[in-house]
This record gives structure tokens, C-alpha cells and sequence, in this order.
């Protein structure tokens, strides 16, 4: 049973970051322009950071669903969706309430969502991909004292 809450947690969180890099990929000033509304990175690193960051979602992604290279894409994982959710949460906190350009790059409208949902749902995703993480790393640890 584990077994399979864990591949629809691959699937789902994989899934995020396919569908995420999308848009990004095809709209990297748009991108930009969505880090750039966080005002959290100095202006010299936002456009690396809007050209590489949807490559190495698309890459988790693929990873994720494949179940390639499991342990250090779901480190790195976890390691985005902490980042993620802790930008948005210094901007609440902050009284800055942006369009997180997670899933799509298009400028703020009147319809989206406060940036306190943002944060809920990356807290959700980070939840999904602890657990991920904890098995992985359980999973190994049972490998390594394995005996050949």
C-alpha cells in the first residue's frame, strides 16, 4: 500500500512541476518579470534564475514520474518547494501580495488568488514531498544494511 501512496505522490508532485515549467518555458521574460515582483533577488540574478529554474522543474518532473534518480530529485524537491513556500510567505508577511507565477506567467489580474492561498498550497506540496523524502531516505538506509 505504501508503495503505491508513494508513486501517486510522484505522479502528482511530478505532474506539478511538468505542467509549472510549461509556461515558463515558453514565456522566460514573463517569468522574469513574475520573480521580479517578489523583490527578493538582486536584478543580476533574476533572469538566470526565470531561465534555468523551469529546465530543472521539467527535469524533476520527468524524474519524479520515471522514478529516475529518486533520492536527489526528491532532495531537490523538497529544497524548491521549501524556497518556494518561504518567498511567498516573506511577501505575506511583508503585506506584498503577488501573482506567484508558479503555473503561469500572465500578470496579476483581480481574480487570482491571495498570495496566503499560494502559501497553503505549497505547504500542501511540501507535505506530499516530505513524505517522499522520508521514504526514499528509509528506503536506502533498509538498502544499505542489507547484506549482499
Amino acid at each position: 500500500m505504501k508503495d503505491r501512496i508513494v508513486l501517486v505522490i510522484r505522479i502528482v508532485l511530478g505532474g506539478v512541476f511538468l505542467y509549472a515549467s510549461v509556461h515558463k518555458i515558453l514565456d522566460p521574460a514573463g517569468f522574469a518579470a513574475a520573480i521580479y515582483n517578489y523583490r527578493i533577488l538582486p536584478d543580476e540574478l533574476i533572469n538566470i534564475a526565470a531561465l534555468v529554474l523551469p529546465w530543472v522543474e521539467l527535469i524533476l518532473g520527468i524524474c519524479l514520474i520515471g522514478g529516475w534518480w529518486l533520492p536527489g530529485a526528491v532532495a531537490l524537491t523538497n529544497l524548491l518547494f521549501i524556497t518556494f513556500t518561504a518567498a511567498l510567505l516573506f511577501n505575506v508577511v511583508r503585506g506584498i501580495d503577488i501573482n506567484c507565477g508558479c503555473f503561469s506567467t500572465a500578470p496579476d489580474s483581480s481574480e487570482a488568488p491571495s498570495a496566503a492561498w499560494y502559501v497553503l498550497r505549497d505547504l500542501l506540496f511540501l507535505l506530499f514531498s516530505g513524505y517522499l523524502f522520508l521514504y526514499v531516505l528509509r528506503r536506502g538506509k533498509k538498502a544499505d544494511n542489507e547484506t549482499p
